[in-house]
């Protein structure tokens, strides 16, 4: 670190102290009075980010928030402390977050099917009116699983028709209950869905597409190849392995991502018919985008181009895991997973829509304890530099980062437990001052589009049927990248 930065750090600690203090000190009311109504945001003109409802350009800058000691999954609904949040707040607000991620539970908020909870409502008001005190934008994600699951709800939670419905009455009662309330920023219908590769509810659904699109099983057997007779004792999925545009498991992987499709679009359908205005995405897993699949199962089937037009903008989550879990051991490490996370942030942009990287971050501060305790340390330097290059990488074609946690979570079983912007006890880690920098600078401004740069292409249907055409692909992909490496932004330097 050159002295400049130097002293650069030394009085942002300063400052960022000195302004939790301040806020601290003022309280809900004073803040409050400090800050104009929060404007509702909306996609902007041109399609490619975010404007206030005032024509101010908005970067979505945050992070997704729990709180430690709450438990892993974290509980932040059943431990709710409106005081501890309070503070939160007030310290994200000093770190320059301007968006706030958090999880809805069916737990605290719809174990009914068709009557949303009068204890999670009265506590997510009042989280919403913190984000308005604040000036923090939030965007809740739709029931997950992280305070338990009704028994409606255990088993599918994707290709259910009972389910599905359920879910639609619980967006028309949430978005109809929220309506014209700006500090929304936009609902995540689910965090990472993926859908399963085989369940009862899909096998029913696969014996009406089949039928539909072939005729008989024994058509759809002479469509893909197969012996007349290869299902004379029912039809059933393709085994997920690598077989490189095999008929049979391309069209299986074509009829779930049809499944996604209505999964999306009728919980779309149910928000809009209540609040037209209201910004809609879903929180895509990483998997979405076949440049690296642990399995041929992991395909979330969540294909963005096709989700693109359902969807007011597109989120996706990434993760340095081009060869394993980043471990910060050499510069081409680094290249490869800043390769792989410049791939799918263009292959999502190519739909057309505005892009949030909606979970990013990794490890750093100390020794890590998940998967064993395997990884080497990592200080918290490495992790504000692998941050910002994510970011300096992605930026053009994505438009908004949420970082993963604002704390360090000590009871996580996964990366969770070193990726804050703070340590659980409150102090702010190098990313968190690394963060604060970039969010001045972003800020009010517009993201110009990336020049284009030689990529290959992706073959889609290629690399949802074979994981070693997608390592090839990957490893083509970092070679141009290396080859042509694109610049930071001038706005982030």
């Amino acid at each position: 670190m050159s002295a400049k930065e130097s002293r650069w750090s030394n009085s942002a600690v300063v400052l960022l102290k000195a302004a939790v203090l301040l806020t601290l000190a003022l309280g809900v009311g004073g803040v409050a009075s400090l800050a104009a109504p929060l404007p509702a945001v909306r996609v902007a003109p041109d399609g490619r980010g975010f404007v206030t409802a005032e024509g101010r350009p908005y970067v979505p800058f945050g992070v997704n928030y729990y709180r430690p000691g709450t438990g892993w999954a974290p509980q932040l609904w059943k431990k709710f402390d409106a005081a501890a949040t309070r503070q939160d707040f007030a310290r994200m607000k000093a770190h320059g977050v301007n968006c706030v991620r958090v999880f809805l539970t069916y737990g605290s908020f719809y174990w009914e099917k068709g009557k949303l909870s009068p204890e999670g409502l009265e506590r997510l008001d009042q989280l919403l009116a913190l984000g308005e005190e604040f000036g923090i934008y939030v965007h809740p994600t739709g029931p997950d699983h992280w305070e338990g699951l009704p028994p409606w709800a255990a088993r599918d939670r994707l290709a259910s028709e009972e389910v599905l419905a359920a879910l639609e009455d619980f967006w028309r009662l949430l978005a109809a209950r929220y309506k014209g309330r700006g500090v929304l920023f936009a609902y995540d219908l689910l965090n990472e869905p993926e859908m399963p590769w085989d369940s009862p509810a899909l096998k029913e659904r696969y014996a009406r597409w089949v039928a539909a699109r072939h005729g008989t099983p024994a058509q759809a057997a002479q469509a893909w190849g197969l012996p007349e007779n290869f299902f004379a004792h029912g039809l059933r999925a393709p085994e997920a392995k690598d077989q490189p545009r095999n008929a049979w498991l391309l069209d299986y992987q074509h009829f779930r991502e049809s499944v996604a499709d209505e999964w999306t679009r009728r919980q779309v359908a149910a928000i809009k018919s209540v609040d037209p205005n209201a910004l809609v995405t879903v929180g895509l897993i990483q998997w979405s985008i076949p440049a690296v699949l642990p399995t041929m199962r992991h395909y979330s089937a969540f294909k963005p181009s096709r989700q693109a037009p359902m969807l007011d903008f597109l989120e996706f989550h990434f993760y340095p895991l081009a060869q394993g879990a980043y471990e910060y051991r050499s510069a081409e490490e680094e290249w490869r997973n800043l390769a792989y996370a410049e791939c799918l942030a263009r292959e999502v942009a190519r739909a057309g829509k505005p892009v949030v990287i909606a979970e990013m971050g990794w490890y750093g501060g100390a020794q890590p304890r998940f998967d064993g305790g395997r990884h080497p340390q990592a200080d918290e330097e490495q992790q504000a530099r692998w941050c910002r290059r994510l970011v300096e990488v992605t930026a053009g074609h994505v438009t908004g980062w949420l970082n993963w946690g604002f704390y360090d979570q000590p009871e996580a079983t996964d990366v969770s437990e070193l990726t804050g912007l703070m340590t659980a006890q409150g102090e702010t880690k190098a990313w968190g001052r690394e963060f604060h920098r970039l969010s001045r600078r972003l800020e009010g401004k517009v993201l110009p589009p990336r020049p284009p740069l030689e990529r290959p292409e992706m073959d889609w249907d290629l690399l949802i049927t074979s994981q070693a055409a997608a390592r090839e692909y990957l490893e083509r992909y970092y070679q141009a990248f290396r080859r042509s490496p694109p610049s930071v932004p001038a706005l982030l330097e």
